[in-house]
């Protein structure tokens, strides 16, 4: 069956914008938008949940080749990224309205852009060349990022790049790469995965460390400047001229790499490639089309002439509003209009997707269209987070405070404070003293659930060490690790029974001063059977490889969980340090903050997006442990009380539940 409009019986129908059936030809682009926007979604779930099509397309070959994890070396490992001087031009924007494609409102239109001389990269910054800028600390220094750029990163508590993989110790900077689908060994070659946010941190710290070859310091491209090194046998230019310059017009995904002009478009490869694997384009500039979107300057705008199309009235105009950059190029899963030279899409600063940067300097001014001055440099990238935004600016740091250092021995050493006549609670009717002695009541509770054996217990995040030393009264070893290097120092100094005075605090900026004591009962050999040291709750696979840990008889986590940025890795190595019929006890409030722990890994606290049932975290990490060889045992709700000045304190309920290995 045809639909009348389509009728070509009396000859040829042409299609256009006026034509009903453009809606049609509309709901395939749109599709295309989302099938590329979910493989980002995809890219950033959990990789236990994500499963592979059938006929995906393949990766690139160089996934699979064995790269180092760490200290990747330029020439060995990604390659020398000159500047290369590109001379003054004219571009002229627009896609002709009788070009025989479909196409968006946004790319209707015509603006002349002159062009200045300007440098270029020769292609996208790399993973290898990030590398440099993680590894000398670019995501700890505020200096390097605009106010909402490190709002943003401390409020996703990011310390490299999302798509960049842990595989090594805390420290030690060893990294894989998460493609769609798959973890492979990191490509240092392909080009860095980074939000605009990134991009702009990295020109800054590059032109501090060496400074720029112009008079002005490193940025990143213009939308006009993009289209001038882009080949010239399908620019703009060459495309107006000629439909089949526009190579999405006349190739599929299993022809587009093909040839000296071939690029990573179409889904030619599921995957990014080398930076170098293509020519070059006539400027020298390599993957000016596909592989990597490429961040831009400009805001995202509309051309003279922008005109609504009135099915979709609303695809473009909200977004001209100053807070979406414009990306170009296209990626190697962009199809359709998408791959098209024409093509104008945009992301917001903060947001994930398949898009890298290349490094320009110019002694001009870049020739980028802002719809007002600023450029983000003024705006929230999260408004709704206002309020948390101090705090996550500092999360990073959180836990070695001296302020948490007081209010953990407080919490770890209830028996502090008789000395001095100082209460931990003040005295009143019904004082919640069921509430303190929480970090014994918990190595109390691994005890009581017997494991098969009782020889050596370990105890992740270990705070300031109350926990492990009440655990050495019922195991004869006792490793305990914590991330927060403070914390570490404290416990070993209450090992050594130094004296430890910290302050309780009473009102506003009064405090008294008080000795940390030990309960009675903890003798000098408990307090030799334990093991402190740092280390990192989600390495827990890698800190076992690296013989930094042992199998355990006995394994406690306590309020630790929903502070992990990785939950799930952390849970996925527990079958790794735990004996058979050994026990596992895990204290969690479930208190979900994305300052700690991107979304995407919250264990429960939300709606399922299709159905809209609840997800609970219990019931999610009941699946889990299950899944991994555990048996639940028990579980009791274990209330505990920290103090925040003598007539406030949080008071708050966990759940505890006990797990056996099976397996």
């Amino acid at each position: 069956m045809t639909h009348p409009s389509l009728d070509d019986s009396k000859g040829p129908v042409l299609v256009n914008q006026e034509h009903p059936m453009w809606a049609l030809f509309m709901g395939f682009e749109h599709e295309r938008i989302h099938l590329e926007t979910s493989s980002v979604l995809f890219r950033e779930a959990p990789y236990h949940l994500v499963q592979m099509p059938k006929h995906w397309a393949d990766l690139h070959p160089s996934a699979f080749n064995d790269t180092p994890t760490s200290h990747p070396v330029e020439g060995v490992d990604y390659p020398a990224n000159r500047m290369i001087p590109v001379n003054s031009d004219v571009v002229d924007l627009g896609k002709p309205a009788d070009f025989p494609s479909y196409g968006w409102d946004n790319e209707y239109g015509e603006r002349t852009m002159e062009v200045p001389p300007f440098q270029a990269s020769e292609h996208m910054i790399t993973n290898g060349e990030f590398w440099e800028f993680v590894a000398e600390g670019g995501y700890r220094n505020k200096s390097y990022w605009c106010d909402d750029g490190w709002a943003w990163r401390a409020h996703r508590n990011l310390k490299w790049p999302f798509f960049w993989e842990p595989a090594g110790p805390a420290g030690s900077h060893e990294y894989s790469l998460r493609t769609i689908f798959d973890i492979v060994s990191m490509p240092w070659s392909w080009p860095v995965d980074v939000t605009y946010y990134e991009a702009k941190a990295y020109c800054r710290w590059k032109t501090e460390k060496e400074g720029s070859p112009t008079s002005r310091p490193y940025r990143i491209l213009t939308e006009a400047e993009h289209h001038i090194i882009r080949d010239r046998e399908h620019n703009l230019a060459a495309a107006r001229a000629d439909v089949n310059a526009d190579r999405v017009m006349v190739s599929g995904g299993d022809t587009f790499a093909k040839g000296v002009k071939g690029s990573n478009l179409n889904l030619a490869y599921s995957s990014q490639n080398p930076v170098d694997y293509f020519g070059p384009s006539h400027t020298g500039h390599r993957d000016t089309t596909g592989n990597a979107w490429e961040w831009t300057e400009d805001h995202f705008n509309p051309l003279k002439g922008f005109e609504v199309h009135h099915v979709y009235d609303d695809f473009s105009t909200p977004c001209f509003d100053g807070k979406h950059s414009m990306i170009v190029g296209g990626s190697f899963v962009s199809t359709g209009d998408e791959a098209s030279v024409f093509a104008r899409f945009h992301f917001r600063p903060h947001f994930l997707q398949h898009s890298g940067f290349r490094l320009v300097a110019s002694d001009e001014e870049a020739p980028a269209v802002h719809l007002f001055e600023g450029n983000f440099a003024g705006q929230a990238a999260a408004r709704a987070a206002l309020e948390e935004e101090e705090a996550a600016a500092e999360s990073e740091n959180v836990y070695e405070s001296d302020e948490l250092v007081n209010m953990y021995l407080g919490l770890h050493y209830p028996a502090s404070g008789k000395a001095e006549d100082v209460s931990p609670i003040i005295k009143h009717d019904n004082t919640p003293l069921h509430a303190l002695g929480f970090p014994q009541r918990v190595a109390q509770l691994l005890m009581s659930l017997c494991p098969v054996e009782s020889n050596s217990a370990l105890d992740i995040g270990c705070g300031v060490g109350g926990t492990a030393f009440e655990l050495a009264k019922g195991f004869k070893n006792v490793d305990a690790f914590d991330f927060s290097h403070a914390f570490v120092d404290i416990a070993k100094r209450m090992q050594s029974e130094e004296d430890i005075m910290f302050k309780v605090p009473v009102e506003a900026d009064l405090f008294e001063e008080v000795k940390a004591v030990h309960g009675d009962d903890v003798t000098k050999q408990v307090l030799d059977s334990v093991n402190f040291f740092t280390g990192d709750a989600c390495q827990l696979k890698e800190m076992h490889n690296d013989g930094q840990l042992g199998k355990y008889d006995g394994v406690v986590m306590s309020n630790l969980l929903c502070r992990l940025p990785d939950p799930y890795a952390c849970l996925d190595g527990l079958p790794r340090v735990v004996n058979k019929g050994g026990v596992v006890v895990l204290v969690t409030p479930f208190s979900w903050l994305e300052q700690f722990t991107n979304r995407s890994k919250w264990l429960g606290g939300f709606y399922d997006p299709v159905s809209k049932e609840p997800i609970r975290s219990k019931d999610t990490l009941r699946e889990i442990m299950e899944d991994r060889g555990f048996q639940k045992i028990h579980e009791e709700e274990m209330p505990l009380m920290i103090r925040e000045h003598q007539r406030k304190y949080q008071y708050i309920v966990s759940e505890a539940t006990g797990w056996r290995k099976s397996e």
